[in-house]
């Protein structure tokens, strides 16, 4: 087993450590109408039983799988499942739709297929200029498919095309990658409040 120096593990945990924490405490100080309004348009979507499909490349397809498991199981309350996919997902769909059209291809032939007006995109990119993210968020404007772009560094084309955009800015993917979860997180906690409001006795 290769070794490794304890003192410069406990270095980089410090670092990374302190580097997360003073992110998240730049973007709390940051206005929060972006998420909030991003939280409404998901709750409205999914209290009328429309869909929510999240995307994006590799750090970012796993946040999306991760927001997705939130909505379909459960985040903090018992509820009914919500309906939320993950374009991320289909590795025979995926592998097809990149082997026929290109990987640019890979979310929008799958917003084309499954998107209906009323209906949610929610696009994470760390740069904000993925080519096949910007290209499903392109096909859900010409459906009437809502969109959302949570997104890094300025936002990028990405940013600039959805009709809520969410940023964390930063250019370190690692660190925005971090916040991202952490918005999640607080997104979700947001549509469980708005579509299943606590009943009052």
């Amino acid at each position: 087993m290769p070794p490794i120096d304890a003192d410069v593990a406990a270095s980089i945990l410090a670092r990374t450590l302190d580097a997360a924490a003073d992110l998240h405490r730049r973007v709390r100080a940051l206005d929060p109408a972006p998420l909030v309004r991003a939280a409404a348009e998901v709750a409205g979507a999914l209290s009328q039983g429309r869909l929510l499909m999240a995307f994006g490349n590799g750090g970012s397809a796993a946040d999306a799988q991760h927001l997705v498991a939130e909505l379909v199981g459960r985040f903090q309350r018992e509820r009914a499942g919500y309906r939320a996919v993950a374009l991320t997902a289909d590795t025979s769909l995926l592998t097809s739709v990149a082997n026929d059209y290109g990987f640019e291809r890979v979310f929008a032939r799958q917003v084309e297929a499954l998107g209906q007006p009323g209906d949610v995109a929610f696009a994470i990119s760390t740069s904000g200029g993925s080519p096949n993210v910007i290209a499903a968020l392109r096909a859900a404007g010409t459906r009437g498919v809502r969109t959302v772009a949570l997104t890094g560094a300025e936002g990028g084309e990405a940013g600039r095309l959805a009709d809520i955009h969410v940023n964390v800015p930063e250019r370190c993917t690692a660190r925005v990658q971090e916040v991202h979860c952490t918005l999640i997180h607080v997104l979700c906690e947001l549509v469980e409040m708005a579509v299943e409001p606590v009943q009052t006795p």
